[in-house]
């Protein structure tokens, strides 16, 4: 994927901020919104082009470039799909230097009839995700000029599965999550950073493509927000990470214990990890968080704000987000559907050999990236509460 780093490191951004913003149990994709608001900052005008540069993290006449250098990048990643979507009532008449920056395939008709335009972004949806994201998420109403939308799917196979087990957790006694086991000889896949809001552990699962998750682990009482930002900041380069096999014996990170065992006969390191799977999905109204996104004087239906799309004077009348990611024994996906809609708007017996054994346990609410390995561009995040029960276990016996 040739994505410039200036760009990831903009996207990445996005991500920690909106991390900081999340509360509960969530998933969400920055890299899904990005592109959407780097185009509409091209077109922008006055506050808006202002408060829309500023959140895509760069002067707003270089990020159509830069959107457009994103989406390429994406649709080069083995196991990611993406597109983009762009529909407008006929009526409408697109500048044609914006309209010539998105692909030609993706600009369909809004018709006038609600039912038939709804069916119609649904299925663009449903489509573009594999079926992982049903509907559109937009209000779509008759005063609904325009519909920009973007959709990104991703999945990958570990290069190792886990094994399944019940999971015995303090956090969650009322029931028996299902756990996720396995062992490897890499030290290197955990590790421990010291971070401003203090210690993150985290774990690298590999993917056969290019596409890994990351799990974090962090200091009991730190917040999703500080444990995402975190994360971000590792693969920025911003948080050092002391890998396994550096790491002191004792408990040096969260959820972790590094021991010295003895044995009969020599055996390389392990690092015994447990974890739990989850499977959640998310709706976020990005104008509930207008200042984040830059769309604070976007959203004034009394004044135009975007010249450089069309003539006719548009305002931001919804920006929405559905998501979706299931972590399992043997693989990860994950699916983002983004939609913004512009209205008019003015101990044992002696023994010879020692080994160490590095156990790790995500056994209470922790967060996840998923990435691209090369480019560290996360595609993917959220924060973990409700994990999957263990299927022998009949959920309503432990309420």
């Amino acid at each position: 994927m040739r994505v410039g780093r200036g760009t990831v490191r903009a996207v990445n951004a996005l991500t920690a901020r909106w991390a900081g913003a999340v509360d509960g149990g969530t998933v969400f994709s920055a890299a899904g919104v990005w592109p959407l608001l780097a185009l509409l900052a091209d077109g922008a005008g006055g506050a808006a082009r202002a408060e829309l540069a500023d959140a895509v993290g760069m002067p707003a006449d270089q990020s159509a470039a830069a959107a457009r250098e994103l989406l390429g990048g994406l649709a080069a990643i083995r196991d990611v799909d993406s597109a983009l979507g762009l529909w407008t009532k006929r009526t409408l008449e697109l500048r044609k230097a914006w309209a010539a920056g998105l692909p030609a395939e993706a600009h369909g008709v809004l018709t006038g009839d609600l039912d038939a335009d709804r069916t119609a972004l649904d299925t663009w949806a449903a489509k573009r995700t594999g079926g992982l994201i049903e509907r559109m998420p937009v209000a779509l109403t008759d005063d609904t000029q325009l519909v920009l939308a973007s959709a990104l799917a991703l999945r990958t196979e570990w290069l190792r599965p886990f094994d399944e087990v019940p999971m015995e957790s303090p956090y969650w006694s009322d029931r028996v999550p299902l756990g996720l086991r396995r062992s490897s000889a890499l030290l290197d896949r955990i590790g421990v950073a010291d971070t401003p809001g203090g210690h993150v552990t985290r774990l690298k699962v590999l993917g056969k493509s290019a596409v890994d998750v990351h799990l974090l682990l962090g200091e009991e009482g730190m917040t999703s927000g500080q444990v995402l930002g975190a994360g971000v900041g590792i693969l920025d380069g911003r948080h050092p990470v002391v890998p396994g096999e550096q790491l002191p014996y004792g408990e040096p990170g969260p959820g972790l214990s590094v021991a010295k065992e003895r044995r009969t006969r020599p055996q390389p390191p392990s690092l015994d990890v447990t974890t739990v799977a989850y499977d959640m999905s998310a709706r976020h109204d990005l104008l509930r968080l207008h200042r984040l996104f830059g769309l604070t004087a976007a959203r004034d239906a009394t004044d135009g704000h975007f010249p450089g799309i069309s003539l006719f004077p548009l305002a931001i009348g919804s920006a929405e987000q559905s998501t979706t990611a299931r972590f399992g024994a043997r693989g990860f996906r994950a699916a983002a559907v983004t939609a913004v809609a512009a209205v008019p708007g003015g101990a044992a017996p002696a023994l010879r050999y020692v080994s160490t054994t590095v156990t790790a346990r995500f056994d209470r609410p922790f967060a996840f990236l998923a990435l691209h390995r090369h480019s560290r561009l996360v595609l993917a995040a959220g924060w973990v509460t409700e994990p999957e029960p263990y299927p022998e276990q009949d959920e309503g016996d432990w309420g």
